[in-house]
Formats: structure tokens, C-alpha cells, sequence
């Protein structure tokens, strides 16, 4: 029943807000992954962190599980995205990723000490 009701949740509020936006904005910005030019070192290294902190998040919402180890992944590219974020180089983003450098740090030292 908790996914139903989630998966359900996930539509509406994603729906309003692609409606809001514009479904044909939301569309463009996907495209954007498929033009010349899009996968530069810093898209690139975003990409990364991304899936890489999905990848820590997803196991533990599904299935309670933590995959430590990956904080390691998730330590080098939010320490990377900053350095290489110059032409981004957005205070939220920056936030976000500095504060997930000490969760890894945290995580991994609790592992290996």
C-alpha cells in the first residue's frame, strides 16, 4: 500500500510541477543529454555524483540496506563537483555538497574504525 501511495504522490506533485514549469521546457532540459557538446568535465563529474549518491540513497529507502563502501564514491565526487563547479559555482550546491563530504566522512570513519 506504501507504494501506491507513494508512487501516487510522486505523480501528482511531479505532474504539477512539470504543468508549471512547462511540459515542453521539461522536455528541452532532457535534451539537453543528447546535444554536441552537453558532456563536458563538468556535466560529466555531476553525472557521476549524481548516480552516485542515488546509489547510496536508493538501497536504504527500498530496502534498508546501507552500502557503506559507497561513500567513498560519494566523498571523491561531491569533493570533485565543488573543485571542478566554477562556471556553477552556486551557494546551494555547494551547501549540498560540502554537507555530503561530512556525511560520507562520517559514515566511512564509522565503518572503519
Amino acid at each position: 500500500m506504501e507504494t501506491y501511495i507513494a508512487a501516487a504522490l510522486f505523480l501528482v506533485i511531479t505532474t504539477l510541477v512539470y504543468a508549471r514549469v512547462g511540459f515542453v521546457n521539461i522536455a528541452n532540459s532532457y535534451r539537453m543529454w543528447f546535444e554536441e557538446g552537453y558532456w563536458v568535465n563538468y556535466n560529466i563529474v555531476e553525472a557521476l555524483a549524481w548516480l552516485a549518491k542515488a546509489a547510496v540513497i536508493l538501497p536504504g529507502l527500498i530496502w534498508q540496506k546501507e552500502i557503506w563502501e559507497l561513500h567513498i564514491i560519494t566523498l571523491l565526487t561531491s569533493a570533485l563537483l565543488i573543485w571542478v563547479s566554477e562556471r556553477k559555482l552556486l551557494p546551494t550546491m555547494v551547501a549540498f555538497n560540502t554537507l555530503w563530504i561530512g556525511l560520507s566522512s562520517v559514515v566511512i570513519v564509522r565503518n572503519l574504525v
